[in-house]
């Protein structure tokens, strides 16, 4: 029998109220393991309603006690690490490894999250005039709102819930419907740190769950991670109803490789960047632009190197290197999308359609793919694939090569291969994007920097991750006081 998920809503599992459900797939075996309900605005105003009861007390929580209770929180990660990892890897098919990143890059926010009360210090001066001292100090907003894709089960939201929390705010995560059993074991972990009931919510759904998000009067926040659609949607219905936005959307980041580059080294990153996690990542490297004579090299040594890479299931501890896509419908898309580059006149180097498996199973998987002789206009090259598809362009110089980046609408991450340090600052200066990797194929900031995704990859003013993440959970109220001071007269100033 399949696990139906619950809500949880005031520290209680209280089931939703829906006619729909949305199925949960172990990607590997294309076997249904879970639902998700459809929640309605009655389960949507119930979990806001518990979370502004619960917001007084837990603002008003000494913010050391808060902190004490992420550093529990990041205990507990540690002890269960290994589960959430299994966990996500049952319902979202990353590999073991990919799986544990996933984890411990959440875990990372967390520990951001225990140094809430440095970060949330405020400013002083006193005698900002005569007789009058001043000072700036940061509150929290209230009801905050996490809604999260399928991609990163852990990360993602660990990317918002333990800050917004530190900061004195309460929770309702809204995860995606295709991988709700991660986020439901972050809740039940949370309340074992000792997290009061009502702090922290989960609500499952989809757009009918997120439009009653957007436009609850009591939601002061809205954080948001997924395709820029949808982003710009959630921009501007939410900051149409009174809310602070931040909404990271879709990306199509560019890897540029200068004849001088290390080319083992190079397609070792390209690969990881490209086919990690089946392609499905807002910073995955999705267009490789080979500039002069790097050309053929690199589409043979990517050819020979994605040739190698064993595909197959992930659920049973196989040694696999890239494992399904998350559901038919995706397999399907990422299918369609090869054609039209062939239809468009691409020159498919790699085919992935036909991917011999390590193991035969009833599994959603697309091999890796890569185009070569791409050109701008293809869709191939415009298209967020969100899938293992490489397509490879070619230009004569690192000018043009810039310039190809800069055409796209997108501006998550961009990469260059080079060991020439002029063309490195030229490219990190230019490029028109937040996130620049120099010999990194994945340029993804730690926990303590900002994700500072540009123009359609990203609507807002505050990004998610660093102290960006604190400034977007709180806001300033600044305090003048003037007091008669009958000190000068004891002390005879």
């Amino acid at each position: 029998m399949n696990v139906v998920c619950n809500n949880f809503i005031g520290g209680d599992l209280i089931p939703a109220k829906s006619a729909q459900f949305t199925p949960v797939y172990n990607p590997s075996r294309g076997e249904v393991i879970a639902e998700a309900p459809e929640s309605d605005a009655k389960s949507v105003d119930q979990a806001v309603r518990a979370a502004r009861e619960a917001f007084p007390a837990w603002a008003d929580t000494p913010v050391v006690e808060r902190a004490r209770v992420m550093f529990r929180f990041a205990h507990l990660l540690e002890q269960n690490f290994d589960e959430l990892a299994r966990l996500i890897t049952r319902e979202h098919g990353k590999t073991p490894e990919e799986a544990k990143g996933d984890v411990r890059r959440g875990i990372e926010m967390v520990e951001l999250a225990c140094h809430a009360p440095t970060i949330l210090m405020g400013q002083t001066l006193d005698q900002v005039a005569r007789g009058i001292d001043g000072r700036v100090e940061r509150h929290p907003l209230g009801v905050c709102v996490g809604i999260t894709p399928f991609n990163f089960p852990a990360m993602v939201p660990l990317w918002m819930f333990p800050i917004a929390i530190a900061c004195g705010n309460t929770f309702i995560l809204k995860p995606s419907p295709k991988v709700p059993l991660t986020p439901m074991r972050l809740a039940e972990l949370l309340a074992e740190a000792g997290l009061p009931k009502g702090v922290f919510n989960v609500v499952h759904g989809g757009a009918e769950t997120v439009d009653a998000l957007l436009k609850h009067p009591d939601v002061a926040a809205i954080s948001f991670v997924g395709s820029t659609k949808v982003a710009k949607y959630i921009y501007e219905v939410g900051t149409a109803h009174g809310k602070r936005v931040q909404a990271a959307g879709g990306a199509k980041n560019y890897m540029l490789v200068l004849p001088d580059a290390d080319m083992d080294a190079t397609t070792n990153q390209i690969i990881g960047a490209a086919f990690g996690c089946s392609g499905q990542r807002c910073m995955a490297g999705s267009v490789a632009v080979a500039v002069g004579k790097a050309g053929d090299p690199l589409i043979e040594s990517l050819d020979a190197a994605a040739k190698k890479m064993r595909v197959g299931p992930t659920d049973n501890g196989g040694n696999v290197d890239m494992g399904p896509v998350i559901d038919g419908a995706a397999r399907d898309r990422i299918k369609s999308y090869i054609d039209v580059g062939l239809n468009e006149g691409a020159k498919l180097a790699t085919d992935g359609r036909g991917v011999m498996l390590t193991e035969l199973s009833g599994g959603f998987f697309v091999g890796p793919t890569i185009f070569d002789n791409v050109s701008p206009e293809m869709k191939i090259a415009s298209d967020e694939i969100f899938g293992p598809v490489l397509s490879v362009m070619r230009v004569d110089d690192l000018s043009e090569a810039i310039a190809r980046a800069n055409q796209s609408p997108y501006g998550n991450g961009a990469v260059i291969f080079t060991r020439d340090g002029g063309a490195a600052r030229t490219f990190a200066r230019y490029v028109n994007c937040g996130m620049i990797g120099v010999n990194v194929g994945v340029p993804a900031p730690m926990a303590i920097f900002p994700f500072t995704g540009w123009n359609q990859s990203f609507f807002g003013d505050l990004h998610i991750q660093g102290h960006e993440g604190f400034h977007f959970y709180t806001h300033n109220k600044v305090i003048l006081s003037r007091w008669n001071d009958p000190g000068k007269r004891v002390l005879g100033w």
